[in-house]
C-alpha cells in the first residue's frame, strides 16, 4: 500500500478513527512485525505531530530501540526501568502526565514533558511497546489510551 496518509480533520477522536482504518489496512497486507513498526510509528507521528513516536522491541531483559520517528532516542531500557519498563513490567498502558513526578524516569531529551506507553501483545506475551513523548504536560488521555490500545491489538494475529 504506497497511498498517502490522509490526515483526518476535526478533533482527536475523528484523527484516530481515520488513523485506525488505515493502520488497519496497511497491516492487513503486511505480516512482518518491523515494517509494521516502522509504518504505525510514522502514519501515528504525522497525524498528531508528537515530539517522539516509536517503538522498543523486547529482547532477552531488555528494551532495544525499534522504528521510530523524532529526535535521538535511548537505545536501550532494562526491564521495570523508566516509563517503557515499566509498562512491560506491569503489562498495562502508562500515561504520564508530567514526566518529572515519574520516579525513575528516564530523559532520554529534556523536551519531552509527558508521555504514554502502551504494551504491543502477540501470542499472549509483551513483545515491545509503543512509546510516544510530547513537549507538553498532559498531552494523553483515556481516549489516546482506548485508541492506541486499538492499534496495538492489530499486532496480535
Amino acid at each position: 500500500m504506497a497511498e498517502e496518509l490522509i490526515v483526518a480533520q476535526g478533533g482527536k477522536m475523528e484523527k484516530y478513527e481515520v488513523l485506525y482504518r488505515q493502520i488497519e489496512a496497511l497491516m492487513a497486507g503486511e505480516s512482518d512485525i518491523i515494517a509494521n513498526m516502522a509504518n504505525v510509528a510514522a502514519m501515528i507521528h504525522s497525524t498528531f505531530g508528537f515530539w517522539w513516536t516509536g517503538f522498543y522491541r523486547v529482547v532477552g531483559e531488555e528494551l532495544v530501540l525499534g522504528p521510530f520517528q523524532g529526535p535521538l532516542a535511548c537505545s536501550r531500557i532494562r526491564y521495570g526501568k523508566g516509563v517503557c519498563g515499566t509498562a512491560w513490567r506491569e503489562q498495562m498502558t502508562q500515561i504520564v502526565p508530567d514526566v518529572e513526578q515519574f520516579p525513575g524516569h528516564i530523559a532520554c531529551s529534556s523536551l519531552s514533558r509527558s508521555e504514554i506507553v502502551v504494551p504491543v501483545w502477540r501470542g499472549g506475551e509483551v513483545v515491545a511497546v509503543l512509546d510516544i513523548d510530547s513537549e507538553y504536560l498532559a498531552m494523553f488521555d483515556q481516549e489516546d489510551k482506548l485508541w492506541l490500545e486499538k492499534v496495538v491489538k492489530l499486532f496480535d494475529r
